[in-house]
């Protein structure tokens, strides 16, 4: 075989251990430049990767409805079937999600303002029972009635008028690329097939037949605990909110619909999530009765710890399979290097890698291991024999 006449001159790898080096200098000492630019140029693809994200999220539900189209002969039809009515029902989840969160988040800000007196008064009495007199604080000149509160906002709201109108425009463009991602993800669940035998074709050209079926393997797995996690996270979210509105309103406690949506959206974030969830609603019910706020506190602690340990533990089952100090440890990492994606991702992420670790990385490590023993074995009574001795 001919030899590449560039690779095998003696000074080729230093060559190449040379750029290396310089490539890895200038990461590391324009890596807030890099990053930046990187983002610029993945924001362009935003709406795709969004519908790429919400295909994704919404094909199990579709998965599940084509079983309702059995009956259709034509598979083409039967998936076109369940994909609209999978699309048709998270179309009609939000509609009526909104139909019911904004009345009570219209009704709940008319009733802090109508109530805003009264709350000055009783976090006055508040903080005096502990010691904190008005004086210091200066509460009442801070906010002495509603009306000034009302004239407030309406000052603040002539005041930067412009940077209103430009939040505006931003939320605009917002709900413009949800729209076309939306659009996208329809396209993209219906031409599943064909994007998958063209990624499939793809990396059998590019890998080797042993490298390619390992990678098959790898993918369809981490496929699996991403669609488990996402499908059983939602499930768990939407038991626990069914059933914090259940309590809340046998014990008659207000703002029902409001407070459940928010416990079961804050349910979806691990570890830090009801505790965000309960801060937010606990406030809200605090300015009503602080009564309400302590029954609210009491649901949160028995509900989490259902949840925690009958309700999760029905629903993934040992299908992650992930130590509680990892998940830990990816939320933390996650949520400092990616937010709030981060930490919705951090579970599957951390499950993923744990599979990798344990299914493949240990296994050849071990194995490569063995074979160095086995070599090392082998050869050792042969360096043992005794050379021949020399004929007298």
């Amino acid at each position: 075989m001919k030899k590449n006449r560039f690779t095998s001159r003696p000074w080729y790898p230093h060559a190449v251990a040379a750029c290396i080096a310089v490539i890895l200098y200038v990461v590391l000492t324009r890596f807030g430049v890099i990053w930046e630019g990187v983002r610029t140029f993945v924001g362009f693809f935003s709406p795709v990767i969004l519908g790429a994200v919400i295909a994704y999220i919404v094909r199990p539900l579709a998965r599940l409805y084509r079983r309702l189209f059995t009956g259709v002969r034509k598979p083409a039809r039967r998936q076109l079937l369940a994909n609209a009515l999978a699309f048709i029902t998270v179309i009609l989840v939000l509609v009526v999600s909104l139909m019911i969160l904004i009345p009570q988040l219209m009704e709940s800000a008319a009733t802090f303002v109508d109530n805003l007196d009264g709350y000055v008064a009783s976090l006055n009495s508040l903080l005096e029972s502990f010691g904190l007199s008005n004086s210091k604080l200066n509460l009442n000149n801070l906010i002495s009635s509603s009306e000034n509160l009302l004239d407030t906002v309406a000052q603040y709201l002539t005041d930067n008028i412009g940077s209103i109108l430009a939040s505006s425009a931003y939320a605009g463009k917002a709900v413009l690329k949800w729209v076309i991602a939306f659009l996208l993800s329809l396209y993209l669940l219906s031409s599943r097939g064909t994007l998958k035998k063209g990624i499939g074709r793809l990396l059998r050209a590019l890998l080797e037949e042993e490298t390619y079926r390992r990678t098959a393997v790898v993918l369809r797995r981490c496929d699996y605990i991403l669609n488990r996690y996402i499908a059983y996270n939602l499930l768990d979210a939407l038991i626990v909110g069914l059933i914090n509105a259940v309590v809340m309103a046998v014990l008659g406690l207000p703002y029902v619909a409001l407070i459940s949506f928010v416990v079961g959206l804050t349910n979806l974030v691990p570890t830090f999530g009801p505790v965000i969830g309960f801060v937010i609603c606990g406030f809200l019910l605090v300015l009503v009765k602080p009564w309400y706020a302590l029954a609210f506190l009491i649901i949160t602690l028995v509900l989490q710890l259902a949840d925690s340990y009958f309700i999760k533990p029905k629903l993934f089952g040992d299908s992650l399979g992930v130590s509680g100090l990892w998940i830990l440890i990816g939320v933390i990492v996650g949520g400092r290097m990616f937010g709030i994606i981060g930490i919705l991702l951090a579970i599957p992420a951390v499950a993923i890698l744990d599979y990798l670790y344990s299914g493949y990385l240990l296994p050849d490590l071990e194995k490569r291991r063995q074979r160095d023993r086995t070599e090392t074995a082998a050869e050792a009574p042969a360096d043992e024999i005794p050379p021949p001795a020399a004929p007298h």
